[in-house]
C-alpha cells in the first residue's frame, strides 16, 4: 500500500554525492500482542555530534531572542537574519545557518566569541556553558575511522543514534542495519560491490562499522522498536543459509528487553509508509528522522515532519502483529522458504 501522503520536506540535511548541500488504522490487535512494558530512565548521552546540534540550538535561540527584543521595541528586526549577522562578522554566507543546524560545527573558539558579544550574551556563567559545548562538540567521535566508507550523510547520523535514547524504525526493502546479522549485512554489500564500484576494503570497512553500530546499541539500554514488512524477509539475500542466520539473529534480539521487532504480514490490509525512515528521540533535544536514499542519508527536524512519521509508525505499530508474535513468523516462513 503506497503512503497517502507526500514526501516531507527537510530542514537539516539531505547530503548528495557531489557534498552539495539542498535547502527536508488498521486492525486492532489483543492486549497479549501489544504489551506494554515500563523501560527505565536512560542517561544523557553527549556525543560530538549531539553537543554540535545542540550547540547550534543555543546559537539559534540566541538570535531568535535578539529578534524579538528589537521587534519589541520597535527596532529593525532584519538586522538578526543568518545572513545578516554572518555579514557583520565577516562568516561565508551559509556559516552560520549550518552551525545553526547542527551540520558544521564552529571550531574557533574566537567565532564563538564573536557571537557571544554579538547577541550580548554578559552572563559568565552562559559563557562558560557554551564554550564547554563548543568543546565538547570538537571531541573525535567513534564513527571517524569509518568515514570515508559510509554513504554521505550517514556519519552524522550514527553521530545522533549513539546519543539517542528511543530509535522506532521502519524497514520495507531490507532488514534494518540494527538488526542485521554480520552474515546478512556481507552479502547484502557484497552483492552490490561491482554495482556501486565500491573495492572489497571499502565493503569491509562498511560491515565493520554496521557491526560495530550494532553493538554500541544492543550493549546499552536504549529503546529500540524496529516495524519489517513481510516481503524485506522473503527476499533472499546471499542464500538460504544467510536468511536462517538473519531470521535466528532477530529472534535472539527479541530476547533482549530493549528490543522489539514487529513484522507486517503480507495478507494483513493495513497502513504501510511508502519508504524506509527511523525515528531518533533525545532527552534533551527535539527528535529527528533520518530516511535513506540514492547515495544519501536525508535527516527531518520540523516539528510537523517528525510528527508526521511518527504517527506512521504507531499507527503501523498499532496494526501490525505484537512483538510476541514475531518468532512464530519467522520460523514459519524459515520452514515455508529456506528448508
Amino acid at each position: 500500500m503506497p503512503d497517502s501522503g507526500q514526501h516531507p520536506g527537510s530542514d537539516w540535511l539531505t547530503s548528495t554525492a557531489d557534498g552539495q548541500t539542498p535547502t527536508v488504522d488498521g486492525q486492532e490487535t489483543s492486549d497479549s500482542q501489544q504489551e506494554t512494558e515500563v523501560r527505565k530512565p536512560v542517561a544523557a548521552r553527549r556525543g560530538s555530534t549531539y553537543m554540535r546540534v545542540a550547540l547550534g540550538k543555543e546559537l539559534r535561540a540566541l538570535r531568535e531572542r535578539g529578534k524579538t527584543s528589537t521587534e519589541a521595541t520597535g527596532g529593525d528586526s532584519s538586522r538578526w537574519t543568518a545572513e545578516a549577522v554572518s555579514t557583520r562578522l565577516a562568516f561565508s554566507r551559509s556559516k552560520l545557518s549550518r552551525v545553526e543546524a547542527g551540520e558544521i560545527p564552529l571550531p574557533k573558539l574566537a567565532d564563538l566569541e564573536a557571537l557571544l558579544n554579538e547577541y550580548g550574551v554578559t552572563d559568565v556563567d552562559e559563557r562558560d556553558d557554551l564554550k564547554r559545548m563548543q568543546l565538547d562538540s570538537l571531541k573525535v567521535d567513534p564513527v571517524t575511522s569509518y568515514r570515508a566508507f559510509l554513504p554521505s550523510g550517514m556519519p552524522r547520523y550514527l553521530g545522533l543514534e549513539r546519543d539517542s535514547t528511543r530509535i522506532r524504525g521502519f524497514e520495507n526493502n531490507a532488514v534494518h542495519g540494527l538488526l542485521q546479522a554480520e552474515i546478512y549485512a556481507a552479502a547484502q554489500m557484497n552483492s552490490a560491490r561491482v554495482v556501486e564500484e565500491r573495492t572489497s576494503e571499502a565493503v569491509e570497512r562498511s560491515i565493520q562499522a554496521r557491526m560495530q553500530r550494532k553493538q554500541l546499541l544492543v550493549a546499552e539500554d536504549r529503546e529500540v522498536h524496529i516495524i519489517l514488512t513481510e516481503n524485506t524477509l522473503r527476499t533472499c539475500v546471499g542464500s538460504p543459509e544467510v536468511m536462517r542466520a538473519q531470521y535466528a539473529e532477530i529472534i535472539h534480539l527479541c530476547d533482549l528487553d530493549n528490543i522489539d521487532v514487529q513484522i507486517i504480514p503480507e495478507q494483513l490490509a493495513i497502513y504501510r509508509a511508502g519508504w524506509n525512515f527511523t525515528v531518533l528521540e533525545f532527552e534533551e533535544l527535539d527528535s529527528v528522522v533520518q530516511s535513506d536514499g540514492y547515495r544519501s542519508t536525508t535527516m527531518f527536524s520540523k516539528p510537523a515532519d517528525v510528527g508526521l512519521l511518527a504517527r506512521q509508525f504507531d499507527a503501523m505499530a498499532k496494526a501490525a502483529p505484537g512483538p510476541s508474535e514475531t518468532p512464530r513468523i519467522l520460523k514459519k516462513l524459515e520452514e515455508e522458504l529456506w528448508k
